[in-house]
């Protein structure tokens, strides 16, 4: 990856006009993901017990819990009135991971109905202020139940714009390249989106074209083929080398306006041969595909074969 500083104002290749890369995540977000109850609800009280419950928990194992755990204290006045053996005692047989979460929740509902009267902080200042409830998961509530938090940066974030933008692996210059991406007062969906982004698409071992990842045309990892990142120290395996190869088409095509087939071809691969097995038949095949996935586009011009990028 690009070493690049910390200290500017963009760091790594953070677009300086970021409203494509943005509308391109918020789309593929909106039109497709991963379905958790959660994600259904503005409640606070509700997200942040599934927040809790996720810190230990892989999150398809945490809805029954949640969904429970809802069914017997529905709101944060209920919680605070139950016996507190009783919550840690849930917390313990729904395997949810170290049972001091369960009290610090119990103790949060408490501060709730005696401190606040009933009315939640709604940012992410006020929510750090309740037991418990550390600066990520404040941050967490603040975006999901009032669309009012800041760019969320998690292990998932770092990795995907290390490998989108080249954003150098710094605690300062992931939250700045955060900051910069999400769009004013979008909390909400941006920061489920992006960590949808991390969680499907640009996994430790990526599924760029099968999860059809929206960043793939800025991608600085999409292009080089190089996948590391600072939780992925060495180059992940992949199913073979095509993406690499739809990676090469689309530096090429960023580097010229457009290419005729044959012209293409030797920037793909240097053992490009027109008639050959990695030729003109196999090189349509690979735009074809990333015609299909609205990343070029593709016509014939005088009997030839031209791509240029989808624009």
């Amino acid at each position: 990856m690009t070493d690049q500083s910390a200290a500017t104002d963009r760091p790594g290749a953070v677009p300086a006009d970021p409203s494509a890369v943005q509308d391109a995540l918020v789309e593929w977000y909106e039109a497709d993901h991963r379905s958790y109850p959660w994600r259904e609800t503005t409640d606070p009280y509700e997200i942040l017990v599934s927040e809790v419950m996720s810190q230990q928990t892989q999150l398809d194992r945490v809805v029954d819990a949640w969904e429970d755990f809802l069914d017997r204290w529905p709101s944060a006045a209920v919680l605070a009135e139950a016996d507190r053996a009783d919550v840690v005692g849930f917390w313990t047989s729904h395997s949810l991971g170290y049972n001091n979460r369960a009290k610090y929740l119990h103790e949060a509902a408490g501060q709730i109905v005696q401190d606040y009267g009933g009315e939640w902080p709604r940012d992410p200042d006020g929510l750090s202020d309740l037991m418990g409830v550390g600066p990520y998961t404040a941050n967490a509530v603040a975006s999901f139940a009032f669309n009012n938090g800041d760019a969320v940066v998690d292990t998932n974030v770092k990795r995907v714009l290390y490998r989108a933008f080249d954003v150098p692996d710094d605690d300062s210059a992931f939250e700045t390249a955060a900051s910069v991406l999400m769009p004013e007062g979008r909390s909400r969906v941006w920061n489920n989106a992006i960590m949808e982004l991390g969680g499907v698409a640009c996994e430790k071992t990526p599924d760029c074209d099968g999860a059809q990842c929206p960043w793939r045309e800025w991608c600085s990892a999409y292009e080089t083929g190089d996948f590391t990142a600072p939780d992925v120290p060495t180059q992940p395996e992949f199913e073979g080398s095509r993406r690499q190869m739809r990676g090469r088409v689309i530096s090429a095509l960023k580097e010229y306006d457009e290419l005729h087939l044959d012209d293409l071809g030797p920037r793909v691969r240097v053992d490009y041969a027109p008639d050959g097995e990695y030729g003109r038949e196999w090189l349509r095949g690979l735009l074809d595909d990333l015609a299909s996935d609205g990343l070029v586009d593709v016509e014939e011009s005088d009997g030839e074969t031209v791509a240029r990028l989808q624009r």
